[in-house]
């Protein structure tokens, strides 16, 4: 294992650089957060919040909002940064979108995000369960906003117009990181694929509902990125369409994905935003805590 030279906060430990002063666990009323967790759990519904252990979970959890993780907790990739688990997957579960939005209703949420597994194992990718559970949300709760954070759907198109004639707010597709590192961040995934799916969403979308729909796509740092490939990549972003963009810090969720190389300062997001501002992105959200469905109402509201 490579010994990082770099030093932030104290000192480098074991070749993993320690969690510097910017980087730090928030405070929560317990008996909140486990008042939400046993609600979820109950539903049978799973979130990415925890199937991903996203750094911010309690936080969401505290304030009764959460990503729903739907097409079950086992995905047919095996992607460098994340935890939820990697297998054949069961079945998907027909009353999902009803239970969906229905919990929805329960949480009294104004913003739903829905993302999911990739399901490369089904014909479309998941898109038409997609596609059933923002349908269903709109019937069950008129006026609830709708985001969806979607696969790649390994490049099928009409998959990714169906997703989008559902008619969500906001159509998010992640690149995760810059193209030299998807071997070892993204092994499934492909650079081009993942533009040519936020490109076609934004066409689509924009034909279907006009200037108002909104794409959105979000990248990690510290995995080894150098701020020429981000600036790139940003340029990328801009020149098919991508209006919102997120840039959060990468934290190693268990021992058994990627490292983290390095933490990012505060001011570099800072720095980074400004510059992704003046490439043309409409809204960006940057920090090292931030998550590309973290207070996704507000920035979609931005956007």
């Amino acid at each position: 294992m490579p010994r990082y030279a770099r030093r932030v906060g104290r000192e480098v430990l074991e070749g993993h650089p320690r969690l510097p002063p910017w980087i730090a666990q928030e405070r929560v009323r317990l008996g909140d957060l486990h008042r939400m967790k046993t609600d979820l759990r109950t539903s049978g519904l799973h979130t990415v919040c925890e199937e991903a252990r996203c750094p911010n979970r309690t936080h969401c959890f505290t304030l009764g909002t959460a990503t729903f993780l739907l097409m079950g907790g086992v995905c047919t990739r095996a992607c460098g940064f994340c935890s939820i688990q990697s297998g054949q997957p069961k079945a998907l579960n027909p009353l999902e979108p009803q239970e969906t939005a229905e919990r929805v209703a329960a949480l009294n949420l104004r913003f739903a995000v829905l993302t999911s597994v990739n399901r490369d194992d089904l014909p479309d990718g998941g898109a038409a369960h997609f596609a059933e559970t923002i349908l269903a949300i709109r019937r069950r709760n008129p006026g609830v906003g709708v985001e969806v954070l979607v696969p790649d759907f390994l490049g099928d198109l009409e998959a990714v117009a169906r997703v989008v004639a559902a008619g969500p707010e906001v159509f998010n597709h992640n690149t995760e990181t810059v193209p030299s590192l998807y071997k070892e961040v993204r092994p499934a995934g492909r650079f081009e694929r993942s533009l040519a799916v936020l490109r076609h969403a934004k066409t689509l979308g924009t034909a279907l509902y006009g200037p108002g729909f909104r794409t959105k796509s979000g990248l990690m740092l510290g995995l080894g990125e150098t701020e020429a490939e981000l600036l790139t990549t940003f340029q990328a972003l801009v020149a098919v369409g991508v209006d919102i963009l997120t840039l959060g810090q990468y934290l190693r969720p268990t021992r058994h994905q990627l490292p983290v190389k390095r933490y990012v300062p505060p001011e570099e997001f800072e720095a980074l935003a400004e510059q992704a501002r003046v490439l043309g992105f409409r809204t960006v959200h940057a920090g090292p805590m931030v998550r590309s469905s973290y207070h996704a109402e507000e920035v979609a509201a931005q956007g």
